[in-house]
């Protein structure tokens, strides 16, 4: 679907090398043709500074390689006017006609109007969430777990294929501690004075937790060895609690994986001992100090050695993280992965390179996608999170009090490594100060208009697309274009938050066009608008549910038929 930038790239590209087979130009290397919006109108819906770029190369003023590249230009129905401004740019404006058969085109291909094939159908795995499942989600995973499904669905709509994965981390010692700080709740609501271990999980859902696995399980485990006791409720703490709390989380968000991927599988399975054999062969293991260490500085002189197997036998969390991701790229051939990881993670990426290389793979196939917690403020005050003091606020709870779109699109609208602050008030507030309410009242008043249509009995079944030539249908249409544009930045540089942006501005363009263009016929008697104009403002009006909702819903959001 329409590229409008990459295309006109293309062509620019084209130009160029057809001015140098003409001999109007010298021969050089083009450099990168970025297509960008001016910042005035006046110079048209693109502009390109590439002849200031090739400059140099070409040992020519930039004013007269734009002459040659716009002469040499292919001739594209696309295109009302190429000009050139000082000190060299070359403009694009689009044309009104192929503008106008783009509302035809949307109506036609519907929600896949604007996917593109950029990832032409390689396999691509984004692993998301991943929290160590000792507790129900706080709101700084909700980030994770927001981020992780946007960039999957801009993923999915440039043309990969698309896998979902959450990573439950159910070995190490967090889970024995977790194990432990739920089998002293469960002893408490017994009538055990069981205390909870030194730097145990205090949070009220740890509580509330024991007291359910009593009221189901009464006091069998405590008849039973504490090491069996201990691992028992581990299990039931996991599956039926944490695991539980997690899915029903996602769930309310609209967000779906198609893998729960186990770390204790890599052990049961043999894929560890599979990697230490391999690293081992490839000289990359060393024993000392009683441990074993993965000599990451063989690789990389900058980084520090790393502990596989602690000096008490146990792996170490590294040890997962390689075994793991042997998983995703040898076992199951994954062409890229991506993990979206908490900012405290920066200082893994190194070794985590390392590792790829250790394995024989490329590191770039890999991609670590590092996001900043978000702070929560609710009355003015801001709330502290931590899960292991009990002080978290749980992401259920969010969702509960503002809705699961609006913890969506607030999570979504930042980059991945700026600071957030949830302003909880202004998710809650109905109003054109508050985003989410204001994309997705946009689409219900698109929804309300059609409706009224049709009870009036109005189609736009033989609409006149060309009639559209009102700057405010014109600006709506550019705009519902731009989708693809938006889909293709966000897919290249994993930042779904640009569609937060652009549902906004399209939902301001769309209130702009209503405001200026009567779409039906007033019934007073006075015409507003013509039954020509009508029909083929109805069809821009379906034109723009169409791309609206599927911004809505590319941010995993519902896109309402009334509010």
């Amino acid at each position: 679907m329409p590229r409008v930038q990459h295309d006109l790239a293309q062509m620019t590209h084209q130009a160029i090398r057809k001015a140098q087979k003409k001999k109007d130009l010298p021969r050089f290397d083009i450099p990168e043709i970025v297509i960008e919006r001016p910042k005035s109108t006046e110079w048209g819906d693109y502009s390109t500074a590439v002849c200031l770029a090739a400059a140099r190369l070409a040992a020519m003023a930039p004013l007269d390689i734009a002459k040659q590249v716009v002469k040499r230009f292919p001739k594209t129905a696309r295109l009302d006017d190429l000009s050139i401004s000082a000190p060299g740019f070359i403009n694009f404006s689009l044309a009104d006609s192929w503008l106008q058969s783009q509302v035809e085109e949307i109506l036609a291909q519907g929600e896949t109007y604007a996917d593109i094939n950029l990832g032409e159908g390689k396999r691509v795995q984004v692993e998301f969430g991943s929290a160590n499942p000792t507790g129900p989600l706080h709101v700084g995973f909700g980030r994770n777990v927001v981020l992780g499904d946007g960039i999957a669905n801009v993923l999915a709509a440039a043309g990969y294929q698309v896998q979902r994965e959450y990573y439950v981390n159910d070995a190490g010692t967090q889970m024995d501690l977790f194990a432990e700080s739920l089998f002293a709740r469960y002893a408490q609501a017994l009538g055990d004075d069981t205390p909870l271990p030194e730097g145990g999980y205090q949070g009220e859902y740890v509580t509330r937790w024991g007291k359910a696995i009593a009221q189901r399980h009464a006091d069998k485990l405590l008849g039973m060895p504490r090491r069996q006791a201990l691992e028992q409720i581990k299990q039931i703490g996991l599956e039926e609690h944490a695991l539980g709390s997690v899915r029903a989380d996602c769930e309310a968000l609209g967000i779906s994986y198609d893998e729960w991927f186990h770390e204790t599988t890599l052990y049961q399975e043999g894929q560890f001992q599979e990697i230490m054999s391999l690293l081992r062969q490839r000289d990359m293991l060393e024993e000392r100090e009683g441990a074993v260490w993965f000599t990451a500085s063989k690789h990389d002189e900058r980084l520090k050695d790393e502990v596989i197997i602690r000096s008490n036998g146990q792996p170490g969390y590294f040890a997962s993280d390689i075994a793991y991701h042997y998983n995703k790229f040898i076992e199951r051939g994954f062409d890229w992965v991506i993990d979206v990881w908490g900012a405290d993670h920066q200082g893994h990426v190194p070794r985590m390179k390392a590792m790829m290389k250790a394995l024989g793979l490329d590191p770039d196939r890999l991609t670590l996608i590092l996001y900043q917690l978000v702070a929560i403020k609710k009355g003015g005050a801001d709330i502290r999170l931590s899960k292991r003091a009990g002080t978290l606020v749980e992401l259920r709870e969010l969702i509960n009090d503002v809705g699961g779109d609006a913890v969506r699109f607030v999570l979504l609208s930042r980059a991945a490594d700026s600071q957030m602050v949830f302003d909880v008030d202004l998710a809650r507030e109905q109003s054109d100060s508050n985003p989410v309410y204001y994309v997705q009242y946009a689409h219900a008043r698109i929804a309300s208009i059609l409706r009224e249509a049709a009870k009036r009995e109005f189609s736009a079944k033989n609409g006149d697309v060309s009639l559209l030539t009102h700057p405010a249908e014109l600006a709506l249409i550019r705009k519902m274009v731009d989708l693809s544009a938006v889909i293709e930045k966000a897919a290249t540089n994993l930042a779904p938050h640009h569609l937060t942006h652009y549902a906004q501005e399209l939902a301001n363009v769309f209130t702009l066009f209503y405001r200026d263009c009567r779409v039906l016929p007033r019934k007073s008697g006075d015409p507003g608008a013509t039954a020509e104009e009508t029909a083929a403002r109805l069809k821009l009006v379906r034109a723009a549910r169409i791309i609206l909702a599927r911004a809505i819903h590319l941010m995993g959001m519902s896109a309402p038929d009334r509010m």
